[in-house]
């Protein structure tokens, strides 16, 4: 079932303050709220008070690691069932098993960097598309 873009709210947690403003940006072009935060807890922080309906993580923040902050939405009442995407540039996380550590953490997918805007906002409507019952 297609999510209107309009209905789709992401927290996106990710350090690089370009790319996440731009993503932001685009986004809003489309219709979709985006928050925004440069580090782990900051990003926590708002998704329990903003509830999202995806979270784009990057596992290389400056205050925890992207998989410690993927435990952490599995083990929080409210956010456990919201899909969660690991994103990474480096390029020791292009080994499938630091991927498997990464979907075992709780990410519902994991992309690697560069990525671009409509191939993310692509994963983003696939993965909205699966049954919320597979995120908790």
């Amino acid at each position: 079932m297609e999510v209107p873009a309009e209905d789709i709210s992401i927290c996106i947690i990710e350090d690089d303050a370009h790319f996440r403003e731009t993503f932001a940006d685009v986004m809003a072009l489309r219709g979709v709220t985006v928050r925004g935060a440069g580090t782990a807890l900051a990003g926590l922080a708002s998704l329990v008070q903003y509830k999202s309906s995806i979270v784009i993580v990057d596992v290389r923040l400056p205050d925890m690691h992207g998989f410690e902050v993927c435990r952490r939405i599995r083990h929080t009442a409210g956010l456990v069932g919201i899909p969660i995407i690991l994103i990474s540039a480096s390029i020791r996380y292009n080994d499938p098993c630091d991927r498997v550590e990464g979907l075992l953490a709780g990410a519902s997918a994991f992309l690697s960097k560069p990525i671009t805007i409509e191939d993310l906002w692509a994963e983003i409507c696939g993965v909205l598309k699966r049954p919320a019952t597979e995120f908790a």
